[in-house]
């Protein structure tokens, strides 16, 4: 697969003349598509404003994707922590949204621009920025929204589907099997997404293996497992464009994930997806009710909270482990999913 020639999302320049409207969401794919209902809000509430966003470089494809953006000012830091500071080119925001976490230090940097409005959850250390109480267990996509509510802007939670961009050459009706996660905690064991490679197979339905960055290694260790070629593994070799991710997504007949980046690209695609949960709930960050995707959930009484697990631990967590090799093929060789099933 070819990556199409398309504009990219301009980067930090000079502003355009209109006043500026910039959001900060400086995270990756996962947390871009969650933020999408409210960027589209941001947008709907402020057509005459040059809408920044303030995000990782590396996410221009999805950005522009999501359509509502004019600008995408490069930033980032390691982990989920927030940036140092920001590059030149935001300018003076007429106002400054913060998308990106409740704490003290995001707000602050948004302060360093002077905006003549910010708008963030309120933080006891921050005083002079009103807004409402963050709340520990409520959806996230549902959590920006309300923040823009509270502030007078209508926004609509599952507003999450995006255009998939032009791509050529990716394979239909394959089962997709995504076996890395950010963190061991989010990371279904490999010997069982190789049990799930191996029974597709037999049912006669062609299985692809993709990896993320840094994950070669696990991807081409399970489709060995699972009995494929190497030439089943995309990404290992080299990064897969959003286009091409989009592509193969897309085009597939179900994508087998865990709680990453990935499984909200398929959500924002209608794409039909099995999705495991294991540390947090999917009632906070799970696909939309009415969408062909399975939320696969086992907290079984010892946590029914949000977040009864250490999304970032180091090893699988045991709501994750308690999720079996049959309810996942159960699942996947529906003849269609039946939405969101926590």
């Amino acid at each position: 697969m070819s990556e199409p020639a398309r504009p990219p999302v301009p980067a930090a320049g000079p502003a355009d003349g209109r006043p500026v409207l910039l959001v900060l969401r400086a995270l990756g794919l996962g947390d871009l598509l969650a933020a999408v209902p409210a960027l589209r809000a941001l947008r709907r509430a402020y057509p005459g404003h040059e809408l920044v966003l303030a995000a990782p470089a590396e996410l221009a494809g999805a950005v522009r994707a999501v359509g509502c953006v004019d600008r995408l000012l490069p930033a980032g830091a390691p982990g989920r922590q927030v940036p140092d500071r920001l590059p030149p080119g935001a300018g003076r925001p007429e106002l400054a949204v913060n998308l990106h976490g409740r704490g003290a230090a995001s707000h602050r940097l948004l302060e360093t621009l002077r905006p003549r409005r910010l708008w963030a959850f309120r933080h006891p250390t921050v005083p002079e920025v009103p807004g409402p109480a963050w709340l520990e267990d409520e959806h996230e996509r549902v959590r920006w929204c309300r923040l823009l509510r509270w502030y007078g802007v209508t926004a609509d939670p599952d507003d999450v589907r995006i255009e998939a961009p032009p791509a050529r050459g990716a394979p239909s009706g394959a089962v997709v099997v995504h076996p890395g996660a950010q963190a061991a905690s989010r990371r279904w064991p490999a010997d069982r997404f190789a049990a799930v490679v191996r029974a597709v197979r037999r049912a006669g339905v062609p299985v692809l293996v993709t990896a993320g960055p840094g994950e070669a290694p696990l991807a081409r260790s399970v489709a060995e497992r699972g009995g494929l070629a190497p030439s089943a593994v995309l990404g290992a070799d080299r990064r897969l464009t959003f286009e091409e991710l989009c592509a193969v997504v897309g085009a597939a007949r179900c994508l087998v994930v865990g709680d990453t980046g990935l499984a909200h690209l398929a959500s924002a695609l209608g794409a039909r997806s099995v999705v495991l949960f294991g540390p947090v709930s999917p009632e906070l960050w799970g696909p939309p009710r009415d969408g062909p995707q399975v939320a696969l959930w086992h907290p079984n009484g010892d946590g029914g909270a949000g977040r009864p697990g250490d999304p970032h631990a180091d090893v699988p967590d045991p709501r994750l482990l308690r999720i079996t090799v049959d309810e996942v093929l159960e699942a996947v060789l529906a003849p269609a999913a039946g939405g969101a099933r926590p």
